[in-house]
Parts: structure tokens; C-alpha cells; sequence
């Protein structure tokens, strides 16, 4: 790969991680190697199902237990999804460390930065120490300054109308 950018899918609209993985299909046949790293989110959805046919060109990886929504969690509970999402954010510097990948798609990464799951200074620092020859993607609704400094691309995903809003659950192969 020549250089490596820092790629961002960002805001409240449906999306994000779908256009982060289209990224990342693009990458695999330009016979780029692919990682994905999902925060708070299961391996029970239908990306994660169809993905692993690519393997080994498109791996993903997730290091979090199944969990209810953060909001209802105890505080037994979200120390252990932060001690997960450390493991997570660890392996994502290993990974670039020893260049298992082309393309390092970390996923709902900034949703765990909001949940206060891992820092800004620690998000910082992993774009800091990308690899110059990798592609980076994150995903997730906010954005904080200091991670829009250190990106190449920003996209913002709006949700601009959504089923949600008239009461309708997530349907399994659209919204999962």
C-alpha cells in the first residue's frame, strides 16, 4: 500500500460500520489484507456471519462478552467491559505493530470512547503510531477534535428520518 490515511464514518444516521466494511471489500481486492476490531457490539450479526467467508483476507475480531446495553450495566459490570475494550484497543496496537494488515477498520471505536471505555489520549496515541503504509477507519457517532485533527476523511452519516422513531425495532439482516 502506498501511504495510509486516517478514515472517519461519523454521526447519528445507519451506516457507518456497512460503509466501513464496503471500504474494507474495496481493500481486499486490491489484494489488501483486512482487520476489523468491533467495540461493544456481539459477533451474533449478519456482517459477522458473511465476513467470515473472506477470511483470510478480512478478519474480525471481537473481545467483548455478550452484555446489555451499557445504560444497564452495574458497575461490576462496565469495569469488566473496559477491562475488554482494553484488551480490544491492545490488539489493535499489536496488530500495528507487527503489520498483520493493510487496512485497521476499528469499529463503534468512538461509541466506546464516549462510554469513557478508553481515552481520547489513548486514541490519540494509537493514530499516532499508525503505520505509515496503513489505512485506518474508525466509526462511531461524536467525534472529538483531536481525533478530527488526525483525520485525512470525515464522513457524517446524518439520520435524517429511521424506522426507530415510530417504534420499530431492529430487523435481523438490516439493522443486525
Amino acid at each position: 500500500m502506498e501511504k495510509g490515511f486516517v478514515q472517519v464514518y461519523c454521526g447519528a444516521g445507519k451506516g457507518k460500520t456497512t460503509a466501513a466494511i464496503g471500504q474494507g471489500i474495496r481493500a481486499i481486492g486490491g489484494q489488501y489484507k483486512v482487520i476489523m476490531i468491533q467495540f461493544l457490539k456481539t459477533p451474533h450479526t449478519g456482517e459477522c456471519s458473511i465476513l467470515k467467508n473472506l477470511e483470510p483476507y478480512f478478519k474480525v475480531f471481537h473481545f467483548e462478552k455478550d452484555h446489555d446495553f451499557t445504560w444497564m450495566l452495574n458497575e461490576e459490570e462496565k469495569e469488566e467491559l473496559k477491562s475488554e475494550t482494553q484488551n480490544a484497543l491492545n490488539f489493535a496496537n499489536k496488530v500495528m505493530d507487527t503489520r498483520e494488515c493493510d487496512m485497521l477498520i476499528l469499529d463503534e471505536i468512538l461509541n466506546a470512547l464516549q462510554q469513557n471505555l478508553l481515552t481520547e489520549i489513548e486514541l490519540c496515541n494509537l493514530i499516532d503510531n499508525k503505520p505509515e503504509d496503513m489505512e485506518l477507519v474508525l466509526t462511531g457517532r461524536l467525534l472529538p477534535g483531536c481525533i478530527a485533527e488526525r483525520a485525512d476523511y470525515i464522513s457524517l452519516i446524518e439520520a435524517v428520518k429511521h424506522p426507530m422513531g415510530k417504534g420499530i425495532e431492529a430487523r435481523k439482516g438490516i439493522e443486525y
